[in-house]
């Protein structure tokens, strides 16, 4: 763990999506990658695919290139648009999936994080950078579900 926090911030997000891509696999049977996959869509959609790819903050070339997997999986439906523009909506199993695993997730991070809150609201940068150390470890010593 280090001092310098936007360290500390990387290594919490680190411990989050690999708690997230555990707690995923085992009770949903997806990894975190197809899961913001498709929360995104579930978020944004209808999207294509160059604005699917900025929303993930990855490559054009990326997206198309997971899009017939995410089809053929069922989790992704698409429809002709102008020009050769398609558009990708999320199917019923992955709004079921992003709502019900997500939400579980949601409550998987937040019993986390206010076990640790600090009860005088005190943000200082140095206790707020030990806060998010002690979450890190909290997160990375948690059992997996």
């Amino acid at each position: 763990m280090s001092d310098r926090i936007t360290v500390t911030l990387h290594e919490l997000v680190s411990a989050m999506d690999s708690y997230a891509d555990d707690y995923l696999r085992r009770h949903h049977g997806v990894g975190y990658n197809l899961f913001s996959v498709l929360a995104a869509l579930v978020e944004l959609a209808p999207l294509d695919i160059s604005q699917l790819a900025r929303a993930l903050r990855i490559s054009k070339a990326a997206v198309s290139k997971r899009v017939p997997a995410l089809v053929a999986g069922g989790w992704v439906l698409t429809q002709p648009d102008v020009g050769r523009r398609i558009l990708l909506s999320p199917s019923e199993s992955a709004i079921s999936l992003v709502r019900d695993a997500g939400a579980r997730l949601e409550a998987e991070f937040a019993s986390v994080f206010v076990s640790s809150a600090d009860a005088e609201g005190d943000l200082s940068v140095p206790l707020l950078n030990a806060r998010l150390i002690a979450l890190t470890r909290l997160l990375e010593q948690k059992e997996r579900p």
